[in-house]
């Protein structure tokens, strides 16, 4: 690869955490939460193992999680302090994850908590930006009816307010990305 995606993710202020299994992914979301005492955490967009590992490994914290009822929306997931989605692949050169939704729950955990946890698979991240067009491609083939793809790179940021960059002002203020390792 001609880039490294963890400085570049992190030098747009996003933390990346790199672990061996989903297992262990779970088990740093848990972390996570820990650390920021989250009462409530929110989930979209994830492996159903994944799903059931990080409510194993949560048993104090309100876990929402898919389906979510249209009706409940958005107050639900304005309740997490902590939201955690799955990627579709990273981009290596931008330090961008790049999220895919088809409904509205998975935008609103990736953008209302205070915490963004988004989970790559390493295999997944490409090191070009232009490499990214095919895939983005694929994606919407597959969904031509309804699909939002979202380039996350790093918490919110705004220079909105004189000037001075600002994190956390129009969504999350931090940005995790959680790497789970290629199997050997």
């Amino acid at each position: 690869m001609d880039f490294d995606f963890t400085s570049r993710f992190e030098k747009l202020s996003g933390i990346v955490h790199r672990v061996a299994s989903p297992a262990a992914a779970a088990e740093k979301v848990a972390q996570l939460c820990r650390e920021r005492q989250a009462g409530c955490l929110a989930l979209a967009g994830l492996e159903p193992e994944l799903t059931a590992a990080i409510e194993a490994c949560c048993p104090a914290i309100t876990v929402l999680k898919e389906p979510y009822s249209r009706a409940d929306l958005p107050a639900a997931i304005d309740r997490a302090t902590v939201g955690v989605t799955g990627m579709a692949f990273a981009i290596a050169q931008s330090g961008t994850m790049v999220e895919v939704s088809v409904n509205d729950a998975t935008r609103l955990v990736s953008s209302l908590p205070r915490t963004h946890i988004g989970v790559v698979r390493e295999e997944t991240i490409i090191d070009h930006y232009a490499d990214s067009g095919p895939l983005i491609r694929a994606i919407i083939d597959s969904h031509p009816e309804q699909v939002v793809i979202s380039f996350i790179s790093g918490p919110s940021r705004t220079g909105d307010i004189e000037l001075k960059l600002t994190l956390g002002v129009h969504g999350p203020e931090e940005a995790h990305c959680i790497i789970i390792a290629a199997p050997a």
